[in-house]
């Protein structure tokens, strides 16, 4: 199966560089204007099935897109949430809580929110469980930049703190087979 992966557009100013997880921002003046080159893309290319996540920033990114009828959208493809720390900077975070940066999988761990076990395992499910059972060929997938980087430490057998330091740009698309 081929799969397209795109990361939503640039969310709202105040929300840039922070660790937004779940919450249901909007797009900033430039996210709309990404969103709106994007789906002139994907209007030239041909899906069997088109995902989203449920999330209002990944909305708003695909709202363009002419074959929107074609659109389901998830939760399963939501980022992964990191509770009362959501809309928080890094240094916010650092700042404002007795959390100390040591290493990646430590850093994960000690913030707030969703499981990151459970968060990968999420995303195993409905790539390798879920996907492959429509037996489609050509997907389309609108979701955030942590569950792509997820879904690459999986494919490409990469570690996780390797999949988490790729640059992942708003609107990109990357094609991956699985």
């Amino acid at each position: 199966m081929r799969l397209t992966l795109v990361r939503h557009a640039e969310v709202d100013e105040k929300y840039q560089g922070c660790y937004n997880g779940q919450n249901n921002i909007g797009l900033s003046n430039e996210g709309h204007s990404q969103a709106k080159k994007l789906c002139k893309k994907l209007d030239l290319l041909k899906f069997d099935a088109i995902f989203c996540s449920d999330t209002f920033r990944a909305k708003e990114t695909i709202k363009h897109y002419t074959c929107k009828e074609n659109i389901e959208y998830t939760e399963a493809l939501r980022e992964k949430s990191w509770g009362r720390h959501e809309g928080m900077s890094f240094d916010e975070i650092t700042s404002s809580e007795d959390i100390k940066y040591e290493n990646f999988l430590q850093w994960i761990d000690a913030l707030d929110g969703e499981n990151h076990e459970l968060f990968i395992q999420r995303i195993e499910k409905f790539f390798f469980e879920f996907l492959p059972s429509l037996q489609k060929e050509n997907v389309l997938i609108l979701t955030h930049a942590g569950v792509i980087r997820v879904l690459l430490s999986i494919i490409h057998k990469i570690p996780m703190q390797d999949a988490f330091s790729v640059k992942i740009s708003h609107g990109e698309l990357i094609s991956e087979n699985i």
